[in-house]
């Protein structure tokens, strides 16, 4: 899927990702596909991203986030 960053907490290490639909994800930094494993994994507003969907206990995450280019 693709969407662009609604917002991101650098501090707490979450947010949320809104797509074309004005549908809303939850994302986790641990979710966030990097280059190196010493990048940081976090997100800008506005970012657009790509992103695949997973039911979770508390309901649907993104997961493998990367940015687009």
């Amino acid at each position: 899927m693709k969407g662009t960053v609604k917002w991101f907490n650098k501090n707490k290490g979450y947010g949320f990702i809104i797509t074309d639909d004005s549908k809303e994800y939850f994302v986790h930094w641990k979710s966030i596909v990097t280059n190196s494993p010493r990048e940081l994994k976090v997100l800008e507003q506005d970012e657009a991203v790509t992103f695949d969907l997973m039911e979770t206990d508390k309901g649907v995450q993104a997961i493998n986030i990367i940015r687009s280019v």
